[in-house]
């Protein structure tokens, strides 16, 4: 069983991305991406999934390099 830590991180790093989802008011591409990193690492995700967790798919938000 994950430790209460990772847990209390995990759950507070999917808070902020959905905070930070593109479209809501404030967007910041830097901090989406950055938190969205941090979130992949922690559990071994790819991007792709923890886009699809939030219901994204990567053409709606393409990474850093590939933005029109």
């Amino acid at each position: 069983m994950p430790s209460r830590d990772f847990l209390e991180r995990r759950n507070a790093l999917w808070a902020r991305l959905r905070a930070l989802t593109p479209g809501t008011p404030g967007f910041d591409a830097a901090g989406f991406e950055e938190t969205l990193a941090d979130l992949a690492a922690l559990t071994g995700w790819s991007r792709e999934r923890v886009l699809a967790g939030l219901g994204l798919t990567p053409a709606e938000v393409p990474p850093p390099g590939e933005r029109p």
